[in-house]
């Protein structure tokens, strides 16, 4: 969807990256869709959108995604622009009902709200924001701690470049997380999920934060695996002391330095052993001094093993 005066970013960011992430096989089309019946509209910075379509010329499904883009706060605070728009609302909770996916950015969140699509539904928006959204839309269950919520077929994000946060997620969850991690090392971003979210890969798990000193150590670590970490080397990495560097990557994850090079392991463990690698490369490629090691650490993971593997453990 292409609003007046959207927010650029907001638009172009998670569009990118299903753009990148055809190159890559995903295999998605896009559309632009107008929100009225012009087939153009001028961004908020001012550059002209063109060859949009109307709205009401789609039916979506179940396999179908729409990203509502945030927009000027005038528009939405206007006291006509719910009366005005009132067709396009119609529609969009046609659409929730019919399983589309509706994904938000920014202030973009407003639209679910306005379609009624928020009773009762975990959600999130631009900070700046938050006193109104919640007065506007109070059975809502507005989240300030967190950069995209999903709740159902609703997906919403908190800001500007947190649409593409919200665009990874998408495409992790569709495709998987090697393409996911494909898609972000070519655009050069970090991860960024959330931990409530169930069955993510590790290397993407614990990145719903905005602290880039952790997400650094995170890297180092992700990225060093078969290299033994002291804290003290780490903790200079990001000229922090070790005591202050254990605080803060507990308070920003909530897991422990050690719990987190814990679950790397393990995953990457189990990637090399699914592709036929022996026990003892395997060991070596995590940074674990022996096969007995390996067998231990798989052993107090066993329930988060696939089932061949946690019995092999044993």
């Amino acid at each position: 969807m292409v609003p007046p005066e959207v927010q650029l970013l907001d638009l172009t960011g998670p569009a990118h990256l299903f753009y990148e992430a055809n190159t890559y096989g995903a295999n998605t089309t896009m559309h632009y869709l107008s929100l009225n019946a012009e087939n153009e509209s001028v961004s908020s910075a001012g550059i002209l959108l063109g060859k949009l379509r109307p709205f009401k010329q789609f039916e979506l499904t179940e396999n179908d995604l729409l990203f509502l883009p945030g927009l000027e706060s005038h528009l939405f605070f206007d006291k006509n622009f719910v009366t005005v728009h009132q067709r396009f609302f119609s529609w969009l909770k046609q659409q929730a009902h019919n399983g589309a996916k509706l994904c938000s950015v920014c202030t973009g969140a407003y639209f679910l709200g306005f379609a009624g699509l928020l009773t009762d539904k975990n959600c999130t928006t631009h900070w700046k924001y938050f006193k109104d959204f919640q007065a506007r839309f109070p059975k809502a269950k507005l989240r300030s701690d967190r950069l995209l919520v999903k709740d159902g077929n609703c997906y919403s994000s908190a800001g500007v470049s947190s649409g593409i946060d919200l665009a990874l997620y998408l495409l992790e969850e569709l495709f998987g997380p090697v393409l996911a991690t494909k898609v972000a090392k070519e655009v050069v971003i970090y991860l960024r999920r959330t931990e409530n979210d169930p069955q993510l890969s590790v290397f993407l798990q614990y990145r719903n934060h905005i602290e880039n000193r952790i997400h650094k150590i995170q890297d180092l670590l992700s990225q060093n695996l078969s290299r033994k970490q002291k804290i003290t080397k780490l903790a200079e990495q990001v000229h922090m002391s070790p005591r202050n560097l254990t605080r803060l990557f507990k308070k920003t994850t909530g897991i422990t330095i050690g719990d987190y090079l814990e679950k790397l392991r393990v995953e990457h463990a189990v990637q090399l052993l699914a592709k036929g690698s022996k026990v003892k490369t395997v060991a070596n490629a995590c940074g674990l001094q022996s096969s007995n090691q390996l067998r231990a650490l798989l052993q107090k993971h066993q329930s988060v093993l696939p089932s061949q593997l946690a019995r092999d453990s044993r």
